[in-house]
């Protein structure tokens, strides 16, 4: 059934992950009708060195982040 993808810079913790998974799961149960089973939620990490937006490397434009 519904496979949703997390795209988001490394380090949030499990706990983090654990909460937007049940809540994602949640909306898709209330929306679509599915069960909560059947819900596949993926998160990828990408760095923010693998990461541009408007041209530009997340590592430049979000440096004073780290």
């Amino acid at each position: 059934m519904p496979i949703v993808r997390v795209e988001l810079w490394p380090g949030k913790p499990q706990e983090v992950k654990r909460k937007v998974a049940k809540a994602i799961t949640e909306v898709m149960v209330e929306n679509i009708g599915c069960p909560a089973q059947a819900v596949t939620v993926l998160f990828d990490e990408i760095s923010q060195e693998n990461w541009a937006i408007g041209g530009e490397l997340c590592s430049t434009i979000f440096k004073d982040l780290k």
